[in-house]
């Protein structure tokens, strides 16, 4: 899609900032005037990292890493939060849309794979904004939407033609333990229709000649402790709602982060054989793409954004 297009839906999203309705919570906050809501991000994307990131699967990383924006602020709480500095402190710097067009850009030159931001939907407005900006100046990167998976299927129109890869979580299958856990009683039915809405718009993951992700959706599951996500009814749910050639990743990283010893059964690493039962379901069910992570995942995954590089693999 062209800059003056990707222009006119910022501007949409701007309109759909204050009231903010961009994102389910639809709290109505003014943010153009100052207003604060859920989230609490502004009218200026907040910034806690821009970086070559090997951490994401295969075809995001490609062989230089994906040029990552990782966003500050969120939509949910999640007690396990393995980036709590930024979802919910204050790590992160403003940016206009022409210092994050500049970013983006740099991150082209030093030839990421694709361009990856992280938590963007409640910075919508500004960073596609910047995305226009690099567009006039080049950029030519696929753009990787990596979200929690709890969007409007107004946003999700938005973006229709902008993004080439989704990336959301389906993070649990039962809303009594999305309210307990991310303090959102609507998750599950938010974030099935979102991941059917991205899928209808992209399709399957397509990759290029080198395996890095083009156009696609890859539908991320992390498995909690104790049977808390439901992973195998969500296996079960993707089965009967999406082909059976989507590209899953099954991912063991948890780690007790965070507030998680609010929530007694998460208060403890993954068992190697609860994350072994999980691929084992997967095959079961005939899943024929399938990305999974090494049981030490989490311990060299979990980020200090203090730092400058905040990932040891960084």
């Amino acid at each position: 899609m062209g800059a003056n297009e990707i222009r006119e839906r910022a501007r949409e999203a701007r309109r759909l900032s204050s009231p903010c309705r961009l994102c389910p919570r639809m709290c109505g906050v003014d943010r153009a005037a100052g207003d604060r809501g859920y989230c609490g991000a502004g009218p200026i994307p907040r910034v806690a990292a821009v970086i070559p990131h090997f951490g994401e699967e295969p075809p995001i990383c490609g062989r230089r890493g994906a040029g990552t924006i990782f966003l500050s602020h969120c939509n949910l709480r999640c007690v396990y939060c393995q980036n709590h500095q930024i979802s919910r402190g204050l790590i992160g710097a403003f940016m206009s849309p022409e210092v994050l067009a500049t970013h983006m850009m740099e991150l082209q030159r030093q030839g990421c794979a694709v361009l990856e931001p992280v938590s963007p939907t409640h910075h919508l407005p500004g960073l596609l904004e910047a995305l226009a900006l690099a567009k006039e100046q080049g950029l030519e990167l696929p753009l990787v939407y990596n979200t929690n998976g709890y969007e409007t299927a107004e946003t999700l129109d938005l973006l229709e033609g902008i993004v080439d890869v989704y990336l959301p979580d389906l993070k649990y299958a039962d809303s009594t333990q999305s309210l307990r856990c991310s303090d959102s009683e609507d998750y599950v039915d938010i974030a099935r229709a979102a991941v059917l809405r991205m899928h209808a718009q992209v399709g399957n993951l397509v990759v290029n000649t080198s395996g890095t992700a083009v156009r696609g959706m890859i539908l991320r599951l992390l498995v909690l402790p104790n049977g808390v996500a439901g992973t195998e009814t969500t296996l079960a749910w993707i089965r009967a709602g999406l082909p059976l050639t989507v590209t899953i990743s099954l991912m063991s990283q948890y780690s007790p982060l965070h507030r998680s010893a609010d929530v007694p059964e998460l208060n403890r690493r993954l068992f190697e054989h609860e994350y072994d039962g999980a691929m084992n379901v997967a095959w079961e069910m005939g899943f024929e793409n399938v990305f999974i992570q090494d049981m030490d995942a989490s311990e060299v995954g979990i980020p200090d954004f203090a730092l400058e590089k905040p990932f040891l693999w960084d």
